[in-house]
């Protein structure tokens, strides 16, 4: 298989991904973000070494041949795969061919304030923009942008195309130790988001060696963090070793819980207690909580039945 198509591999987050890498021989980017796990490079504005699309399409026909039982196919790039000159044309081809599959793109969010960018990503199922603060001094020091980048027109162009747009919009917060992490950001982010509406927020931290000397934070202060995004579907990157503190939730207590922020099915199994998880899955079982699939991620939102006493 070509450099071009890579995997497939098993994101917790989206199913079995076959990728397509854009930008196969170098990094080309309008970021240098701190945590990305190329290595660090001056960001640009438009692609230098460009892949053909008929180069795209037939490897991306012969992989489907070999890899059949796939959820996605997903579009990134060494950098940023909206800054690919061909993109429309390139998306428009992949979705003759996708079949049943669903079409993904990872992109850092930049070009969305592009008017033709969006119409582009309007075709796409699933688009997953990257936000990692609300605040302009914040994103410069944690994204290091082209020199023209605006963080407010980002964030305004995003809420344009979130309104307008009819498949599954995640947004992504990376968060790294003494950038981002402070509850202000996180209130600013939360406002910001609410004014969004993704169908999805996602929030990590560094897991990779980082380009530049950077930390991750811990789990626990993740979850802190992840709590003050309100009434949204909120993803968290848990890690395979963690064992957090598990804690006792009352009938009502979880009801509450999941009426200020739906819960996914990690969140459950990393912070209730056994006894918990009982109660939970009774409320369940009576239609006091409901099941839904966001972009390939199982939450649980707060039923529409009358209550019943456990």
């Amino acid at each position: 298989m070509s450099e071009i198509i890579f995997g497939p591999v098993n994101s917790r987050r989206f199913g079995k991904s076959l990728g397509i890498d854009l930008s196969p021989a170098l990094k080309q980017c309008n970021f240098d973000c701190v945590y990305c796990e190329l290595k660090g490079a001056k960001p640009i504005k438009k692609m230098q070494d460009v892949v053909p699309v008929k180069d795209v399409i037939n490897s991306l026909k012969e992989a489907l041949v070999k890899h059949s039982n796939i959820d996605v196919i997903t579009i990134t790039a060494n950098g940023e795969p909206t800054l690919y000159p061909y993109l429309d044309n390139l998306v428009t081809e992949i979705n003759k061919i996708k079949q049943s599959h669903k079409l993904l793109i990872l992109s850092n969010g930049a070009s969305i304030v592009d008017k033709k960018i969006q119409k582009t990503l309007e075709k796409i199922d699933i688009v997953k923009l990257s936000l990692d603060c609300a605040s302009p001094k914040c994103f410069k020091k944690i994204d290091r942008p082209y020199s023209d980048i605006d963080l407010n027109s980002i964030i305004e162009s995003i809420k344009s195309f979130s309104h307008s747009f009819r498949g599954s919009l995640v947004i992504e917060i990376l968060v790294v130790e003494g950038i981002n992490d402070k509850e202000e950001e996180f209130e600013k982010l939360n406002i910001v988001l609410n004014g969004i509406k993704p169908t999805r927020v996602d929030i990590s931290t560094i897991d990779r060696p980082p380009a530049y000397r950077v930390k991750q934070v811990s789990m626990d202060r993740l979850k802190e963090l992840a709590n003050l995004i309100e009434n949204l579907h909120v993803s968290l990157a848990y890690r395979k070793d963690y064992d957090g503190a598990k804690h006792s939730f009352s009938q009502d207590e979880i009801l509450n819980l999941i009426s200020k922020r739906p819960q996914s099915y990690e969140d459950i199994d990393v912070s209730f207690d056994d006894e918990s998880k009982k109660r939970f899955r009774k409320l369940l079982d009576i239609g006091q909580v409901d099941k839904e699939e966001i972009a390939g991620v199982c939450f649980y939102t707060k039923g529409s039945k009358n209550k019943i006493t456990l």
